[in-house]
């Protein structure tokens, strides 16, 4: 495959992840108003969370079968409609029966896609392009709840949001399918080391099973468990006990996606020169300060700030740790790996803010406060032993 063709290649691969991103933490800015125009439980929002994430995990599960199939292009079409569809379902929602069905096309449109692009990048380009390519999931996840946010003072409120979504979504659906053509099997890229030159004998020899292998799934879990908990819960955290209204504290939803793709643009620039396991310590160490100061006491602004913080810290970790992923494991054990730090994830995605619905039911927001702590340091923890391990 020429330059060109693979530069065009990877600018869809990039719009894939966008439209991945897109309804990500749409709910959680919706929910403080969608939760009393449908009169359901606030509590509520972490077991519907639960259940589109299981279906993306089960879709995940069977990315690989499903891509032999179809191919990553079409796979990607397809995944990027189904998401459409349940966007549009959630946006005529009248009772709990609506969002559930919803759920299904938005579950598994979500998760097909996700574990073929990340291998599939894993393996043919560099770390740079797998932190730009998690940037544009941060994009889309920053861009989704912002339209929401600016749904909600008009007359369909929260409604309007989730339609004008869903037709973006069925715009990107356009251009896959006149893009089909593009798909070509690259060559796998060399194992490179940060300023050095690529690596011909030494491969790693650590298996799938190892403790390291099961630590470094372990880390998704982690990551992404707190990373969408703390999403799902900033705007009604800022309204309960910081006062925002409502668009303020939907712009602070959306600001904190915007600040993990702005932290993964930027950690594109350096970390062929720091290194993977550099960026994704130093990243873990400012998420830490981030969930320090939320537990502060203080107007919106402070709120604001460790938002921020937690989002920039956050941008570095699931690109970084997918991207080591060949440099840690045997090459036998390298497609096993992100297939289980996908479904690793998506375990974390789903249990943790479940979890979280019954937390902030029973202690209030202040709840989600001390869970980001905790997740935060035991996250550090376990980087830590898995650098050490490989």
């Amino acid at each position: 495959m020429s330059r060109g063709a693979k530069r065009g290649l990877l600018g869809v691969i990039y719009l894939g992840f966008l439209s991945l991103g897109l309804p990500d933490g749409t709910l959680g800015v919706a929910w403080p108003q969608m939760h009393q125009t449908l009169a359901l439980p606030i509590g509520l929002a972490g077991p519907l969370l639960l259940f589109v994430t299981l279906l993306a995990a089960g879709s995940s599960f069977a990315s690989g079968g499903m891509e032999r199939i179809l191919g990553v292009g079409p796979m990607v079409m397809i995944s990027c409609l189904l998401t459409a569809v349940g966007l549009a379902l959630i946006g005529q929602a009248q009772n709990l029966s609506w969002l559930v069905v919803a759920a299904v096309p938005l579950g598994l449109g979500a998760g097909a896609v996700d574990a073929g692009l990340n291998g599939y990048v894993a393996k043919h380009y560099e770390a740079r392009h797998m932190n730009w390519l998690h940037a544009f999931w941060g994009l889309g996840a920053t861009l989704g709840p912002l339209v929401v946010a600016s749904c909600l003072g008009s007359v369909e409120g929260w409604r309007s949001g989730y339609w004008w979504i869903a037709a973006i979504q069925l715009s990107f659906v356009a251009v896959f399918a006149v893009t089909l053509g593009w798909w070509r099997e690259l060559p796998v890229r060399k194992i490179q080391a940060p300023g050095s030159e690529a690596m011909d004998g030494d491969e790693p020899v650590m298996g799938a099973n190892s403790e390291a292998g099961v630590l470094s799934a372990l880390v998704f879990t982690l990551y992404v468990g707190v990373e969408i908990t703390f999403g799902l819960w900033i705007a009604t955290s800022l309204v309960e006990t910081r006062g925002a209204t409502l668009g303020g504290a939907g712009f602070w939803g959306g600001a904190y996606f915007g600040s993990i793709a702005l932290g993964r643009v930027l950690t594109g620039f350096v970390v062929e020169r720091w290194g993977n396991r550099r960026v994704v310590s130093g990243g873990a160490l400012v998420a830490l300060v981030g969930a320090g100061l939320w537990l502060l006491p203080g107007p919106g602004w402070v709120g604001g700030l460790a938002v921020l913080l937690v989002g920039a810290g956050f941008a570095p970790i699931y690109p970084g740790m997918m991207h080591e992923v060949p440099r840690r494991f045997a090459p036998s054990a390298v497609q096993t790996m992100i297939g289980r730090q996908t479904s690793a994830a998506y375990v974390g995605g789903a249990v943790v803010p479940a979890g979280s619905g019954w937390l902030v039911q029973q202690w209030g927001a202040v709840g989600v406060s001390w869970l980001l702590l905790g997740g935060v340091l035991a996250l550090i923890a376990t980087i830590w032993r898995v650098n050490r391990l490989t």
